[in-house]
């Protein structure tokens, strides 16, 4: 028997992929500017649970990814695991969004990156190490756009490998 719900967990799995493998990762040329995954996917009433100390907004979340790319300009971000739970028919409404539109749905994404240190990060001046480090992601989505996130990544080894940890 056929599941009716497939369509919208591959559509929230490819978004989820979209989010961090493009969102993430430093652009070739005619690529988008660092940060425009939050113009193409973000929902305006995006919140972040865990900022890091920036605003909770998309504000907040684009300026993220802006000074990651800064640091890290060949920064390659990798979805490694996708695990979906699709909200049947759109119902749910979360951070001010509206039903309709594209799938709905909460998703886990467990990622890793890879990239050269290049700029200034976490307080650490550019090393030219090549560094690796993973996290974990939980997104919510509705009506096709992300409306929620809550992050976890494994600050320790960055520092670690940025010669700030020992």
């Amino acid at each position: 028997m056929p599941d009716p719900g497939a369509g919208d967990r591959a559509q929230l799995a490819e978004l989820a992929r979209r989010w961090v493998e493009e969102g993430w990762s430093a652009g070739g040329p005619g690529a988008p500017p660092p940060g425009a995954i939050v113009d193409i996917l973000h929902h305006p009433d995006f919140i972040d649970h865990d900022s890091g100390g920036r605003a909770p907004d998309n504000r907040g979340f684009r300026a993220g990814i802006v000074a990651l790319l800064a640091a890290f300009p060949d920064l390659v971000a990798k979805a490694c695991d996708v695990v979906v739970e699709s909200t049947a028919g759109g119902a749910a409404t979360c951070a001010g969004a509206s039903a309709g539109g594209g799938a709905s749905g909460t998703v886990a994404v467990r990622w890793t990156a890879v990239g050269t240190h290049r700029g200034t990060y976490l307080g650490a001046g550019p090393t030219g190490r090549r560094i690796t480090f993973k996290g974990i992601e939980v997104i919510r989505v509705q009506g096709g756009l992300v409306t929620e996130r809550w992050g976890e990544w494994d600050g320790l080894a960055l520092l670690g490998q940025l010669g700030q940890w020992p």
